[in-house]
């Protein structure tokens, strides 16, 4: 189903002599620049349809504002039902009938992982997808992709470092995603701990069509680990914590944080079952107590009822989306009047010392030449049965 938003914040720019160049931009017009995205609104991963809706909220809320440098944002949002089949049909269906000008946060491992070489093949910016897939951040080879999240691989690093640190002697379980998105997990574990890999971790798949991960997660108990780590989507996160509970497995939890929702992992699971759960965040949790008074997360609550109505204040993928958006907002600001495709993917890798309102004091997004990745730093977080408590320091891993 084609999802078309309209879109635009004044921002006061000045206006350049570049009309012209911008204009022979496919989508660009005077008045509109037109970008497409595809997520899962139905499919294995549709809890991610949420972050989806919190850029198109956030673009909403953009529009009501009166545009950015003059123009509205036309955003059509497509579904591609977490299939890479879909995803191909779908981004070339924006490329190619939509005429946009550019794609932006293209959501799912396996749905960029399809149209990646496309859209680089066709010098279509490909701006901060949705994926902490390492492979996408090796700009060299995909010159026209920035990423969104941090990298999965920089994720599996701290965690790998903070077993290493807090539990030196633990034999670790982990459940992954037979994608990249769960082989980087596995892959920084074995970075990490090297020729003490097989002695330390069990590592078990599952592939995105299977049903249940029950048979999983009680092989991983056999293994007598002392830490859980799950690499997965929300659906199959919520099961491994719920089959955890039902076989009387305690290990030391570890989620990966694009399966951390409360809302959408944590609650069907039973918020009191899920108390000790560590993750990694650059999110801000909107229901931290410690938040209460925090002036990015009251625009934010207000925003939901108008922008949002329906969404759980909890869920982590609603709050993504938004800032994601903003990070839309900074790049066609710093454009100006000119939102030719060169100068688009220009400013995507420009982007200094950005703090933004809804990530945690002190992750700032950063990109350049060298660096396609808007996030590089995490910090660790634990969930006491209300809401996610930062503890240690932001964590800084140089890009894969």
């Amino acid at each position: 189903m084609k999802r078309t938003f309209l879109v635009g914040a004044t921002i006061g720019a000045v206006m350049l002599p570049l009309m012209a160049l911008a204009e022979n931009t496919p989508g660009v017009t005077k008045t509109e620049i037109k970008i497409g995205a595809t997520y899962p609104f139905s499919g294995p991963a549709s809890a991610y349809a949420a972050t989806g809706r919190g850029v198109i909220a956030y673009i909403d809320y953009l529009n009501d504002k009166g545009g950015i440098n003059g123009r509205k944002i036309n955003f059509i949002a497509l579904d591609d039902a977490y299939s890479p089949p879909k995803a191909v049909e779908q981004v070339r269906r924006l490329v190619e009938n939509e005429e946009v000008a550019f794609i932006f946060g293209l959501l799912g491992t396996p749905s960029n992982a399809a149209t990646i070489k496309y859209l680089n093949s066709k010098k279509i910016p490909d701006l901060f997808i949705f994926s902490g897939g390492s492979k996408f951040t090796h700009f060299k080879e995909y010159p026209y992709t920035t990423t969104g999240i941090p990298s999965y691989m920089i994720e599996g690093r701290i965690y790998a470092k903070y077993i290493a640190e807090k539990m030196p002697n633990a034999k670790i379980a982990l459940l992954y995603q037979n994608d990249d998105l769960g082989k980087d997990f596995l892959n920084a574990l074995k970075a990490h701990f090297k020729d003490n890999f097989d002695k330390k971790v069990t590592a078990v798949s599952y592939e995105v069509t299977e049903p249940t991960i029950d048979s999983q997660v009680v092989n991983l108990k056999n293994s007598g680990a002392d830490v859980f780590i799950i690499a997965t989507t929300p659906k199959f996160a919520a099961q491994a914590l719920r089959k955890a509970n039902e076989i009387d497995w305690k290990p030391v939890r570890l989620l990966n944080a694009v399966s951390s929702s409360i809302a959408m992992t944590l609650k069907p699971v039973g918020l009191d079952m899920s108390t000790g759960v560590i993750t990694a965040a650059f999110i801000k949790d909107a229901l931290d107590p410690k938040n209460a008074d925090d002036p990015a997360l009251k625009w934010y609550r207000e925003m939901l009822t108008k922008y949002g109505p329906g969404v759980d204040v909890s869920d982590l993928n609603f709050i993504t989306g938004v800032n994601e958006g903003m990070i839309l907002e900074q790049v066609l600001k710093q454009c100006g009047d000119d939102v030719s495709r060169e100068n688009v993917l220009k400013q995507s890798r420009n982007i200094k010392d950005l703090q933004l309102p809804l990530t945690l004091p002190g992750i700032l997004v950063n990109t350049n030449e060298n660096n396609s990745q808007a996030f590089t730093q995490l910090q660790l977080q634990r969930f006491n049965g209300a809401s996610w408590e930062r503890f240690g320091d932001v964590v800084g891993v140089e890009p894969d």
